[in-house]
């Protein structure tokens, strides 16, 4: 069983940079055609398997811009088949000491955007027989403590509320589902994580021993897209590695294994 998207269009929203990019050389590798779209272009094009992405400049979190790049996206090619809302993320930063305004463009990057460009495509893939497939690019940061990013957090755990609605409204021609991701190694990862002993520090305590790479996020959105996954709508797949050891491992003195569970 193979992915194939041949012949399908698919956006990716931040799909540039970072995971993004991985996202977007995944779905190229699969047959599709990739609309990505960031604020500014990459450096050097994404491209993978001799095709490259065709770049659309837009600010996801302006209705205006976000009409008009899925009106382009239509014009252009005729259909879309498959949004991957990626774009997002935060910068650290202490609940009590950020501005009101620095957390409200933090939902609205993170949440309201995403519901945004969901509701545009939506309209296109209502009108078509295939319909659709709208992907969501989640985080653990929604299901567990977020210190330091408690607002990209909370927004995060918004979105996948949002999929389990969007999935019974928009049904039956358009599937929602999230991708709730873990860890993921990208260029940027020094920002977060430190040098190279400390991503590989941090890569130890994942349960697989590495963070993800972009291409795993890319692989896992690639199936949801996919007809493997035509009865998948309101769900979400966890890739984190198998989530972080518990704390009271580390601290216990018991004489047990430290990979024992506990009650």
């Amino acid at each position: 069983m193979e992915v194939n998207l041949s012949g399908s269009v698919v956006l990716v929203t931040g799909g540039v940079r970072g995971v993004g990019a991985g996202i977007s050389r995944v779905f190229l590798d699969a047959g599709a055609t990739v609309v990505a779209c960031a604020r500014r272009p990459a450096d050097e094009p994404v491209a993978s398997s001799g095709r490259e992405i065709d770049f659309l400049p837009c600010d996801v979190r302006d209705p205006e811009s976000v009409r008009g790049l899925i009106d382009a996206i239509v014009e252009k090619y005729g259909r879309l088949d498959t949004v991957v809302n990626n774009a997002g993320g935060a910068p650290f930063a202490l609940a009590a000491d950020a501005s009101a305004n620095f957390h409200s463009k933090i939902v609205q990057l993170n949440l309201l955007a995403p519901l945004l460009v969901s509701q545009v495509a939506n309209e296109v893939m209502q009108k078509q027989e295939s319909g659709g497939s709208i992907v969501m690019i989640s985080s653990v940061s929604g299901h567990r403590a977020s210190p330091g990013t408690a607002a990209y957090g909370a927004a995060k755990a918004g979105v996948d509320s949002l999929v389990s609605s969007l999935a019974v409204e928009w049904a039956p021609k358009v599937r929602v589902n999230s991708v709730i991701c873990g860890m993921v190694e990208t260029e940027s990862s020094h920002l977060h994580y430190g040098d190279e002993d400390g991503v590989a520090a941090v890569s130890s305590t994942v349960p697989l021993g590495r963070m993800a790479a972009p291409e795993d996020i890319g692989h896992t959105a690639a199936f949801l897209a996919s007809p493997l996954a035509a009865y998948i709508s309101g769900g979400a797949l966890v890739v984190h590695g198998g989530g972080e050891k518990p704390a009271f491992l580390e601290a216990s003195t018991a004489d047990v294994p430290a990979v024992a569970g506990g009650r």
